[in-house]
């Protein structure tokens, strides 16, 4: 015992030396000075970020560039180099302005007037300020983390890393790393109150949703449950691996960083943040991604998309439901199902990573199917030998495929939806001989009506020659612009045949497609000349007639605008009806700003540009074409993008045509996308100039913060992206809201001036929202006034439901359909 006690005071003695040693000189630290660790791996001192004039008091790692941890992070010496970093006469650590004034403390209120306090900088990285008395820890950096964490730092559950807000500018970001679940501990990345992307559980020796987390982890990371505290704390190691730091940048990134001998920097050795797939739940629920795959979202076996239309836009956030109901939901209120065979089963999913909201509950392997499949509640069981048995009972979200690793995911269907290897070879056999015949037959149908074609040149001839005469005004029609329409003005057009347009095309092979409208696919097209086309086909079936072909052509033909997409000319030919515009080869709009891969290409820039393009193209079509045109359908999907990403409106069939007298019509059935639409012409059919000025708002406002209208949407009382704007807005947190990508201090007046004018756009008074040319000189002139903004509407997806009928509700975006227009004037 005496031994012991001799030890430990020999300890302190030690830890006393080494204390005077380091920091008998840097009881201060002036602007100028800097505090180095023993290992020279950190240095502790001020700085100044890139593009900045502020000074803050943190640590870096090798280079001052790696800043880990940051004091004064929401305080910083604005022009004033005078700083210092001392002990203050209660024994907290402060940082000083050239005033001294107090701007950050430790803030330990247990810290005697008497304590003999001093500080110093761990071989770890870790600021610590202790009594030199006692050689007991007072309060260390490693305990208040910024965005790093670090070998031997005790993260825990009750602890957050926050990002910085920019990759210049400390401040507090929208994203912030924790560790949750703690039955089954992961580690997430939060937007805000979003989850963002998480590791999978931990099995003890790696996270089982991180794809190449293998054995060189084993003796890195570490969990351990405190019992006493109820909390879960992570540390790891890289004792034979040197330096490495992980760190959370401004833009929701967590990055391993490892330190090159030989190269003298900082390399990214691996990375949360690799495809879309990453991203929490990017293919909604019951949606599996294989950044493999194309494309990367699908629904799980026994699901379809819960909106087709969305999903092959590419807008997978709303996932997938059940295709068929489960056995088990209809024999509820029954001792047993009908039909014995008929029983619910299990899909094995191979390699993925398994879902979020775990359970943890059975340990054996066949206990844990049993009871799942005993439990009508759950939809879905794992079993990983070192964690035991997984279950969930709600929706499965956040499942993605690995190419190796993770773990396999059993999936409860119905039985018709167990698949052929369940059902037995006879089944297989049937398929087969059934597809094999019908493809027979199809053969033999096209072989007889090939050769009836050919063998009647007559015909042939008639079908390739363009039918003036059949082009007639649809009976009721009011509208005198398709009359005004003869064969002569058609001249004035080029005019294709159909076999001109099928060679162009590839006889519109699905390589060359290029999107889906309302009326119709889109495809690509080159002509003999080289001259790249896209060829608008109007679909049979898309219950899309004459009326709506002849106003586009109208429409366009009489249209002649940088910003409007142009019209080359159209076809005719019995049942084919069709229109050449100019290729534009970066697409549409949504493309760029609501693909995480691709937002990055539109910088502040670049959006301006954009959204100042389609206000002139508006404006074009509203008062300075020779007719007033109304748009109807304005949406990023039909803003198309030149080679150098200049905008251009197209899709101009709900179009409008007023004359120069008349400012609104009423209409018998609303057409276009709801979400885009003016609560007047949604509720009650009127629509005007005003109503493409909301849309544009709308437009605008998703430009700016990179998100749909509805992507906040889960139920129908959810707030639309208007509603979290405003709210925002009204709260002076609007910058939360804007696209990471973009965000530049440079910027930020012009940005918050346009979400201004956007929120201007979308009053729910039509008299309240300003004119296309009003939106033209607010976008050009920093001195002009706007004037405040009121409440939008549709501010919670109920409102937006409430204009459809329940039929209508199940998609969120209506087809487009034909409408009776009744103008008024002035």
């Amino acid at each position: 015992m005496g031994l012991l006690c001799k030890y430990n005071n020999l300890i302190l003695v030690l830890n006393f030396i080494t204390l005077l040693l380091c920091c008998s000189s840097s009881q201060i630290i002036k602007d100028s000075e800097t505090l180095t660790s023993n290992s020279g791996n950190f240095t502790l001192g001020f700085f100044t970020p890139q593009n900045s004039t502020n000074r803050y008091v943190g640590i870096w790692s090798k280079t001052q560039v790696f800043v880990i941890w940051v004091a004064n992070r929401d305080q910083p010496l604005i022009n004033d180099s005078l700083g210092v970093l001392t002990i203050s006469n209660d024994g907290n650590l402060v940082v000083l302005n050239g005033q001294k004034d107090v701007i950050w403390s430790s803030n330990v209120s247990n810290v005697s007037s008497k304590t003999n306090s001093s500080f110093t900088l761990s071989d770890y990285g870790s600021l610590v300020l202790m009594d030199s008395t006692t050689g007991n820890t007072i309060w260390e950096s490693f305990d208040h983390p910024s965005n790093a964490l670090l070998p031997s730092m005790k993260f825990t559950s009750n602890m957050n890393l926050t990002s910085w807000r920019t990759p210049f500018d400390p401040l507090i970001g929208s994203f912030s790393f924790s560790i949750e679940r703690l039955k089954i501990p992961e580690v997430f990345v939060w937007n805000k109150t979003r989850p963002y992307w998480r590791s999978g559980p931990w099995n003890g020796q790696i996270f089982i949703g991180i794809q190449d987390m293998g054995t060189r982890y084993l003796n890195g990371f570490h969990f351990e449950k405190d019992s006493t505290r109820g909390t879960v704390d992570l540390s790891f190691r890289v004792d034979d691996f040197g330096l490495v730091i992980y760190a959370l940048n401004s833009q929701g990134q967590l990055h391993e960083n490892s330190w090159s001998i030989e190269k003298e920097e900082w390399i990214v050795t691996w990375t949360n943040h690799r495809s879309d797939c990453d991203v929490y739940g990017f293919c909604g629920p019951f949606g599996i991604c294989n950044s493999k795959g194309s494309p990367i979202c699908s629904c799980l076996e026994g699901f379809e998309p819960r909106n087709k239309q969305e999903w092959n836009q590419k807008n997978w956030t709303s996932g997938c439901v059940r295709k068929t109901v489960l056995q088990c939901e209809i024999a509820k209120n029954q001792n047993e199902s009908k039909n014995g065979n008929e029983a619910d089963g299990f899909l094995k999913l191979n390699t993925v990573k398994v879902p979020d909201f775990a359970e943890l509950s059975f340990d054996e392997q066949d206990e844990c199917k049993n009871q799942c499949l005993m439990n009508c509640s759950c939809i879905a069981y794992s079993y990983d030998a070192d964690i035991g048995c997984m279950s969930w009972n709600g929706k499965l979200i956040d499942i993605q495929q690995f190419q190796t690793g993770g773990s396999d995911l059993n999936v409860r269907v119905p039985y018709a939806e167990l698949g052929i290897s369940d059902k037995g070879h006879k089944g297989t056999i049937v398929i087969i001989i059934s597809v094999l015949t019908g493809i027979i037959i199809i053969v033999i149908i096209a072989a007889y009506f090939i050769c009836m074609r050919a063998s009647n040149p007559v015909r042939k001839k008639q079908n390739r020659i363009f039918q003036f005469n059949k082009i007639v005004k649809p009976e009721g029609y009011t509208n005198n612009a398709i009359g005004e329409l003869s064969q002569e003005k058609l001249q004035e057009l080029l005019l294709y045949n159909f076999e001109k347009l099928a060679t162009a095309t590839n006889n519109f092979d699905l390589s060359n497609k290029l999107g889906q409208g309302g009326f119709g696919p889109v495809y690509k097209g080159i002509l003999q000349d080289g001259k790249e086309i896209a060829v608008k086909r109007l679909s049979r079936s898309s219950g899309q007639g004459l009326e709506e072909f002849m106003n586009e052509v109208v429409v366009i033909s009489k249209l002649q605008h940088r910003n409007l997409v142009r019209l080359l000319g159209c076809c005719i030919e019995g049942d084919e009806k069709m229109l050449m515009y100019e290729y534009m080869p970066n697409r549409s709009l949504d493309a760029y700003v609501f693909d995480p891969s691709r937002n990055k290409l539109l910088d502040w820039e670049k959006r301006f540009n954009i959204i100042e393009g389609i206000a002139r193209g508006l404006l074009y079509l509203h008062r300075d074409s020779r007719l007033k045109i109304i748009h109807r359908d304005l949406k990023a999907s039909n803003i198309l993008l030149d080679d150098e990403l200049n905008p251009k409106i197209s899709d101009f069939g709900m179009a409008r045509i007023f004359k120069v007298s008349e400012d609104h019509a009423n209409t018998q059935r609303v057409v276009g996308t709801y979400g885009y639409m003016a609560p007047e012409y949604a509720m009650q059919g009127v629509f005007s100039d005003k109503s493409d000025v909301f849309s544009f708002g709308v437009l605008l406002i998703e430009i700016v913060c990179g998100r749909r209208n509805s992507s906040f949407i889960e139920s129908e009382n959810a707030l639309t992206l208007l509603g979290i704007a405003w709210i925002q807005w009204k709260e002076g947190n609007i910058l939360s809201l804007i696209e990471p990508e973009i965000y530049d201090d440079c910027h930020q007046k012009n940005i918050l001036r346009c979400i201004h004018i956007g929120l201007l756009c979308v009053q729910e008074s039509a008299a309240e929202r300003p004119t296309m040319a009003a939106v033209v000189s607010m976008l050009n002139s920093e001195i002009m006034d706007i004037p405040p903004a009121r409440q939008p509407a549709f501010l919670l997806m109920q409102n937006m439901m409430n204009t459809v009928s329940s039929e209508e509700r199940i998609e969120l975006y209506s087809n487009n359909g034909l409408s009776i227009t009744n103008i008024h004037g002035r």
